[in-house]
C-alpha cells in the first residue's frame, strides 16, 4: 500500500473503509432486525439455513442496503486495485521469478478446466490467471477481501502455527497455493522440509516465485491441477491448502481428497482451511448467499456436503472439522466459534491422516 500513488491509496482506502462499515455497521443491523422480529429459531439442527429463512431475511429493511453493498464493494475493490496495478506498475515491479532458490515449474500444454474459466470468481475480471498483472492485482484485492487485517499475512501464520502438528515433515504440498501467502510460513516454519505449491494459475505462480525469492526461501511452485497433480505417489509428509475447497465442484473435490490419499505416506497428515456451517441459520444465510454475490458457485454445495465423509471415502482416517478464530486463537476446541457481531468467514480447519 506505501507503494501506492496517493490517488490510488485513497481509492483503495476508500474502498476498505466502505468493505469495513458493511461488516462492522450494516451487518449487524440486518442481525438485529432479524432478532428483533423472531420470525423464526436461529438454530438450524442440521446446520444449515432451513427453507424460508431467505424470504423472511430479504424482507427486513436493512438487507437490501446489506445485499448491494457486499457485491456493489467488491465491484469497485477490483476496479481499485486493476487501476493501482496499472498505474504503479513501476512501484510494484517484481523480480525475475528465475533470480533465487525457488524453482518454478510451469505446464504450458495444461487445460485449464472449465469450472475455473467459465467464472470470474471473487468478481475478479479476468480471474487469477488471464493475464500477468492477474496475480498482482488479486495480491493487492485479497487484503482488502480480508478487510486489511491481514496485509503481512498472519492469518496464514496463524494457520501454519495452530494447525499443523509439530513434526519432522521432509515434504509438504500446498494445493491451490495462488501467489505463495500460505505456502511462504510452513516453509519458514519447517526449513528442512521441502514445500511445493500447487496452483492452475501460471501468473499467481510466477509472483510466489518471486515472492519466495524476495524472502530468500528454496521452494518448488508447479502448475498442476490439484486432483492430478503428477507428484510422486506416497512422498509426502503433509498436505494442506487454504481457501480452496469452496472454490471447486463437489466432484473435483473427491478428487482431490482422492489425490491427496495418493501423495501422503502412511501415517502423513492433511490439513485443509476452509468454511463450515456455524448451525446460526441467520449466520449460515449469510455465508451461503456470499457465494452468490462474490462468484463463487461451488461454496453453498460444499457447506451442505458431508466433506469428512467425502475424506474418508479416499481412504483417509479420523476426518473431523475444527473451528479456527482467525483474529489470534487460531485453531479452537470442537466447532464451536466465539460470539461477534461483525460478519465474518466461519473459518474451520478439516484434519485427516493416511493409515499407517
Amino acid at each position: 500500500m506505501a507503494q501506492l500513488q496517493l490517488a490510488d491509496r485513497a481509492a483503495v482506502d476508500f474502498v476498505l473503509s466502505l468493505r469495513r462499515r458493511w461488516a462492522d455497521t450494516l451487518y449487524p443491523a440486518v442481525r438485529a432486525e432479524w432478532d428483533a422480529a423472531d420470525a423464526e429459531p436461529t438454530a438450524a439442527p442440521a446446520g444449515i439455513a432451513p427453507p424460508g429463512i431467505a424470504l423472511a431475511v430479504h424482507a427486513l429493511p436493512a438487507h437490501a442496503w446489506f445485499a448491494w453493498m457486499e457485491r456493489g464493494a467488491q465491484k469497485m475493490l477490483w476496479r481499485a486495485t486493476a487501476d493501482a496495478v496499472a498505474n504503479n506498475s513501476d512501484e510494484l515491479a517484481n523480480e525475475p521469478a528465475s533470480l533465487g532458490p525457488t524453482r518454478l515449474e510451469l505446464d504450458p500444454d495444461l487445460l485449464l478446466p472449465d469450472w475455473y474459466t467459465d467464472w470470474d470468481i471473487h468478481l475478479q475480471p479476468g480471474g487469477v490467471w488471464s493475464g500477468p498483472t492477474a496475480a498482482r492485482v488479486y495480491e493487492l484485492g485479497a487484503k482488502l477481501v480480508m478487510l486489511g487485517e491481514n496485509d503481512d499475512y498472519g492469518f496464514h501464520r496463524l494457520f501454519v502455527e495452530t494447525a499443523l502438528p509439530r513434526r519432522d515433515y521432509r515434504r509438504i504440498v500446498d494445493m491451490g497455493c495462488g501467489f505463495g501467502k500460505s505456502a511462504w510460513p510452513m516453509q519458514q516454519a519447517f526449513p528442512d522440509a521441502v514445500v511445493t505449491g500447487v496452483d492452475l494459475s501460471a501468473p499467481c505462480l510466477q509472483l510466489a516465485t518471486a515472492r519466495a525469492n524476495a524472502r530468500g526461501l528454496a521452494m518448488v511452485f508447479r502448475q498442476a491441477d490439484a486432483a492430478d497433480t503428477g507428484l510422486e505417489a506416497g512422498s509426502f509428509d503433509l498436505v494442506t491448502s487454504t481457501m480452496l475447497i469452496h472454490e471447486v465442484p463437489l466432484e473435483t473435490l473427491a478428487a482431490i481428497f482422492r489425490e491427496a490419499a495418493r501423495l501422503l505416506r502412511p501415517g502423513g497428515l492433511l490439513r485443509f482451511m476452509d468454511f463450515q456451517p456455524t448451525g446460526d441459520a441467520f449466520r449460515d444465510l449469510a455465508i451461503i448467499e456470499h457465494g452468490a454475490r462474490n462468484n463463487e458457485p461451488f461454496m453453498p454445495p460444499m457447506l451442505a456436503a458431508d466433506v469428512p465423509a467425502m475424506a474418508a471415502a479416499a481412504g483417509l482416517i479420523n476426518v473431523g472439522w475444527t473451528a479456527f478464530d482467525e483474529r489470534g486463537a487460531g485453531l479452537l476446541d470442537g466447532l464451536a466459534w466465539p460470539d461477534r457481531l461483525e460478519w465474518h468467514f466461519p473459518w474451520a480447519v478439516l484434519a485427516a491422516e493416511k493409515p499407517q
